[in-house]
């Protein structure tokens, strides 16, 4: 089934009907459909539909650059009129008025099903040895921290990227970090941040930190982009405990090295750091 999901993450503006990923995941036609559901609590054509949304959703709001049009040809639909319905069926509202005004709250409990699916293959068993020990080296950033209702995330994350491309820092140029601070809803708090080139001065709501410099466990991973809590949680609870190490006083944080508003969620690449005393 991890097959099917990075077909799909590969190939958003492809040929994705059920007889394609059956073939892709090696199953009978007249089962692959049962199958899915099973696995992932959701119907393959949802989960295709969802993620093609998520990804246009993301485009219309970071990626001015691009036409509802071309955004509606690359999430894999023939006509805007079937992508403005079809957004307008999971979001409720139209693509243009998305691109306008995001609603992400909206947005968030929408796409809920599709990242609770891509969770149950994300809890795939992880080994010492995907681990390693390195020096991690100062770095200074500019942070955008975003602290309360998570379901808002996504707009800061927006307002960081708009940023970001008006000060010609994309990920291109400038690293891109996540530091994660507290995790509990009530709680929460996560800072976006990019290395602090020179001459780059903080938008509104921004301040100058750094990324301290000591040893750090890092574990990589490939295609995992959006929720990190089980990776997290298996150094937490399954790899710390055996390996001798004590944690240092900062957050767990990760680097997106493979990272962009058009970027492939199977081609993502992100480096977790827990730091080490």
């Amino acid at each position: 089934m991890a097959r099917v999901l990075d077909h799909i993450d590969r190939h958003p503006d492809g040929d994705l009907r059920l007889e394609t990923l059956s073939r892709v995941a090696a199953f009978s036609k007249f089962h692959f459909h049962r199958q899915f559901g099973a696995t992932f609590g959701i119907s393959v054509q949802r989960y295709v539909n969802l993620s093609r949304m998520k990804r246009a959703a993301f485009a219309l709001a970071c990626r001015t650059e691009m036409s509802v049009i071309e955004i509606a040809l690359a999430a894999g639909f023939q006509s805007p009129d079937a992508f403005a319905k079809a957004f307008r069926a999971e979001f409720g509202t139209s693509p243009s008025a998305f691109r306008k005004a995001p609603d992400w709250a909206a947005w968030h409990t929408a796409i809920t099903p599709y990242d609770d699916a891509r969770k149950q293959i994300m809890t795939a068993d992880f080994k010492p040895a995907d681990v390693e020990i390195v020096e991690f080296a100062q770095v200074p950033i500019i942070r955008l921290s975003h602290i309360g209702d998570p379901a808002g995330l996504n707009g800061s994350i927006a307002r960081f990227i708009a940023w970001r491309k008006a000060n010609r820092v994309g990920p291109q140029v400038a690293r891109t970090f996540n530091i994660f601070h507290r995790v509990e809803p009530e709680d929460f708090r996560i800072d976006l941040a990019c290395q602090a080139m020179p001459g780059l001065e903080p938008g509104e709501g921004m301040e100058r930190a750094s990324i301290p410099a000591g040893r750090c466990a890092r574990l990589r991973l490939v295609g995992l982009s959006d929720d990190l809590e089980a990776p997290a949680t298996w150094l937490y609870r399954s790899w710390l405990p055996g390996s001798g190490e004590t944690l240092r006083d900062f957050p767990l944080f990760c680097e997106r090295s493979n990272f962009g508003p058009g970027m492939l969620e199977g081609e993502m690449l992100t480096d977790l750091y827990l730091p080490l005393a």
